[in-house]
């Protein structure tokens, strides 16, 4: 079936859906929501649980739903607030007040105020919260939950969803996502990417995330060219309770979570934790992923203090399946794998500690103090047949097989530091940041079909030792410039050491001592034009240094990088309606831009262009169609260039002009189609649309790949018990529902090459056709 006529389909039904269900209502029920200093609360949620309905409030905090004669109970959270339950009795027109009461065992004011914006902010934003994220939770890595957000694109390794996970966002790749959990900066630091696969089932632990596109407003960490991605772990629960989750699906994956918590003992203390398990074989052959997880917390909190303690990591086991398949294999067999050796699989061990301790000094002072270390230590294990003597240090004779283990082990420390003044009409963030790491290299001959003379197993045959100091010092404020204006402005200053001596894993010298000193503005106006509308526009200044790999691959040109993001968007908000609508410019000097080919050890190179940019159009509604039926759609229509690449092809130095960017497709949509028939059961039609990309930089037709178009099912229903349980939830999800075959990532090396077809260079990534999984979760 066609991408026009799927969307034909779903176009027909939402209209048949909306006439079928439509039902007017008797009497309008007018409210705002406030705080306990009667300020307007903007987008929380009012909800009318018994209807399935409900809106959010405007940039007045008002708000409008229209209700049949008779009692209804309204629910109205927000976050940061306790959730207000209140029932009404409508019979007639009617206005009421909802006054909310800060929570302060919910964090997000806490420990990603630095980090997050709030729904006015002037900052392109999308939120994920708990709920949303419970639904398809059912082993898949966290890029692969946000799939369905605002031009992004998630892909995996072993074509299934687990294991080693990917994520674009505006055509950006993980390593200029800047990913910070409950504030800490969790991007590696030297290869600044972000490996989800040691941290399995992380999404069992997550209270909510923010997406924020462009620069956003991180205050640490790598600097966000592609977006800020600011995760927030479980609040503290108020009430004892727990969770066992199960789920089974196909290529053999299987999920088991445990979760419990005290809930508050003594009004004070609080301590929770998750054991996880999640292990699939993939949809490659043998490309099986084995994700072992914890998760532990303890609190303490009253009036004016919170401390909580986390420790939280994982141990990874899985096969590789990082260089894809070719052509002719692809075509032969496109689950194939073409490693044959029992062990070629990575094994990494990844532990995180944080300490935060938030306090309220009064009305207006707080103080927040963040503390972070990080261990991690694994190698991936190759076999490498008929090796020259060199490559391995004369540990082997030429022509020898050889086993051989890559090894990091690392080290990285962080405090956060910052501190929050507040009144009616001003909000300023002030703090700093600090980081170190240490990181060593190094590789072992663990088998050797024919050693050399005195050489003993785990010989290391490269050895290198790296340093990273990263040092943040912010300021931001949010102020009101009149009774509809408000304006942003965000200062940072970051310095940056990194120093490395020793060895590639090639053999050859790496010795790198490169300071790097930014100073990042952003400035913002938000204009609420009426209470349903506001127009805001913004501009952001980034840099960002090199990563390991381009030191290794070009060190003596490899270059810092620098953005001009602008931003102008237009928000609306009504019972009916949510749209956000945003233009962005993104203009870039020395942006580091992958190649399309890999490294020896799977990880994408990159080299500076000296001009280019990324033009695009974003746009993604919730439109409440009726009483059971939603639609949320979001599509972004983008221009992605490289001005006047020059390259060296065929010997020679040529100019190619205007390219297009690799990896950035010019159209990416999503859209979700929910109907919730009766309370507490939910079906839900999803799609994604990713146009044609190119592999490289150069616009040879080789290495371009195919737009496709796919579809997931979604099925949630949870059973009240009134006994033992509090709750059954059951869930299923069908993913690719059409059995879609598709490509939709790859590598080339087409750059230096000017033939018109030639696939032998090149590489893809076949992801999952058909597939399906199923769990149920027991809440006590």
């Amino acid at each position: 079936m066609s991408f026009i006529k799927q969307v034909k389909i779903v176009a027909f039904l939402m209209v048949l859906f909306a006439t079928l269900t439509a039902n007017a209502q008797d009497y309008i029920l007018a409210g705002k929501v406030v705080n306990n200093k009667q300020e307007p609360l903007v987008g929380a949620t009012v909800a009318v649980k018994q209807l399935q309905k409900g809106t959010s409030t405007d940039f007045e905090g008002t708000f409008k739903l229209n209700l049949a004669k008779g009692k209804h109970t309204i629910e109205v959270s927000y976050l940061g607030y306790k959730t207000l339950t209140q029932e009404v009795d409508i019979t007639s027109n009617q206005s009421i007040t909802l006054k909310l009461v800060s929570d302060a065992n919910v964090l997000d004011e806490v420990l990603v105020s630095a980090v997050r914006v709030k729904a006015d902010a002037p900052v392109t934003h999308s939120n994920l919260s708990k709920k949303e994220i419970a639904k398809r939770n059912l082993g898949q890595d966290i890029p692969i939950l946000m799939n369905y957000l605002p031009n992004v694109i998630s892909s995996s390794d072993a074509g299934a969803g687990i294991g080693y996970t990917y994520l674009r966002v505006r055509g950006s790749d993980a390593s200029r996502v800047n990913v910070t959990v409950n504030g800490i900066p969790y991007n590696d630091s030297e290869s600044q990417g972000t490996f989800w696969v040691n941290m399995g089932d992380f999404a069992s632990s997550t209270q909510s995330l923010q997406l924020q596109r462009g620069v956003g407003t991180s205050t640490n960490g790598s600097g966000a060219f592609g977006a800020s991605l600011n995760i927030l772990t479980d609040a503290v629960a108020e009430e004892a309770g727990g969770e066992i989750s199960n789920s089974f699906g196909s290529y053999g994956t299987r999920k088991h979570t445990v979760k419990f918590t005290t809930g508050k003992v003594n009004d004070h203390f609080e301590f929770a934790g998750r054991l996880s398990n999640i292990y699939s074989d993939g949809y490659v052959d043998r490309a099986f992923t084995d994700l072992k997880s914890y998760f532990l917390q303890g609190s303490y909190t009253d009036e004016n203090t919170l401390i909580k303690a986390l420790v939280f990591g994982g141990k990874e086991h899985t096969y590789q399946a990082w260089y894809g398949l070719d052509a002719a294999q692809l075509a032969a067999d496109r689950r194939q794998n073409p490693y044959t050796y029992d062990n070629e699989s990575d094994n990494y061990q990844q532990d995180h500690y944080q300490l935060h301790w938030n306090e309220k000094l009064n009305d207006n002072w707080s103080t927040n103090i963040g503390l972070n270390y990080t261990r991690g230590k694994g190698y991936f294990e190759q076999f490498k047949g008929g090796r020259d003597a060199v490559d391995y240090n004369n540990l082997i004779v030429d022509d020898s097989d050889v086993i051989v283990r890559r090894w990091l082990d690392n080290h990285f420390y962080v405090l956060n530091g910052s501190t929050t003044y507040k009144n009616d009409k001003l909000e300023v963030i002030s703090g700093l940041s600090y980081s170190k790491y240490k990181n060593d290299h190094y590789g072992e001959v663990i088998w050797g079909s024919d050693l050399a003379p005195n050489t003993n197993i785990r010989d290391r045959y490269y050895e290198s030792n790296s340093k990273k100091s990263d040092w943040s010092i912010f300021s931001k404020a949010t102020f009101n410039i009149t009774d509809n204006l408000k304006a942003f402005v965000d200062v940072q200053g970051r310095f940056v050491n990194y120093t490395t001596a020793g060895l590639t894993s090639d053999r050859n010298p790496i010795d790198v001592d490169k300071d790097f000193n930014f100073f990042n503005p952003k400035l913002g106006f938000t204009y609420k034009v009426n209470n349903e509308n506001s127009l805001y526009a913004s501009y952001a200044k980034a840099n960002r240094e090199p990563n390991r790999n381009d030191f290794e691959s070009n060190a003596a040109k490899v270059a810092h990088e620098s953005l001009n993001d602008f931003e102008l968007g237009w928000r609306l908000a009504n019972e009916t309606v949510k749209l956000n609508t945003n233009i962005y410019y993104m203009q870039y000097d020395n942006q580091l831009v992958l190649t399309g080919a890999l490294d020896n050890s799977g990880e994408y190179l990159r080299e500076n262009v000296k001009d280019s940019y990324r033009l695009g159009l974003e746009v993604d509604a919730t439109i409440k169609l009726s009483e059971k039926f939603t639609l949320a759609s979001n599509i972004a229509l983008s221009k992605n260039k490289i001005k006047d690449l020059t390259i060296e092809r065929d010997g020679a130095l040529q100019n190619l002009g205007t390219t297009n960017i690799a990896f950035s497709p010019n159209i990416v949509s999503g859209s979700s189609l929910s109907f919730a028939p009766v309370d507490n059961f939910q079906m839900t039609f999803l799609s994604k649309y990713v146009g044609s990309q190119y592999l490289s930089n150069t616009d040879t037709e080789a290495s371009k790949i195919d737009d496709y178009f796919t579809s997931d099912f979604n099925l949630v229903y949870e059973i009240p018990t009134n006994k033992i349980l509090k709750s059954i939830v059951l869930t299923a999800l069908v993913n690719n529902l059409f059995n879609k075959e598709y490509v939709d990532r790859g590598y080339t090396y087409l750059n230096n090459w000017s033939g018109p077809t030639s696939f032998e260079v090149q590489g893809y990534y076949p992801q999952a056709t058909r597939n399906f999984l199923l769990g149920a979760t027991l809440k006590f």
